[in-house]
């Protein structure tokens, strides 16, 4: 039995990761998507 915060937890980590390797893709072909959030303030385009 898995507790249901573990399977969360890692729900929202492969979540983050595949933001990630989107992120990576589109520089790699030249597309800046770039953070909306610096440092907890907003970055607009």
């Amino acid at each position: 039995m898995v507790r249901p915060y573990l399977v969360a937890h890692e729900r929202e980590e492969a979540r983050r990761q595949r933001g990630r390797r989107r992120a990576l893709w589109l520089a790699v072909h030249g597309i800046d998507i770039g953070p909306q959030v610096i440092h907890g303030v907003e970055v607009t385009a």
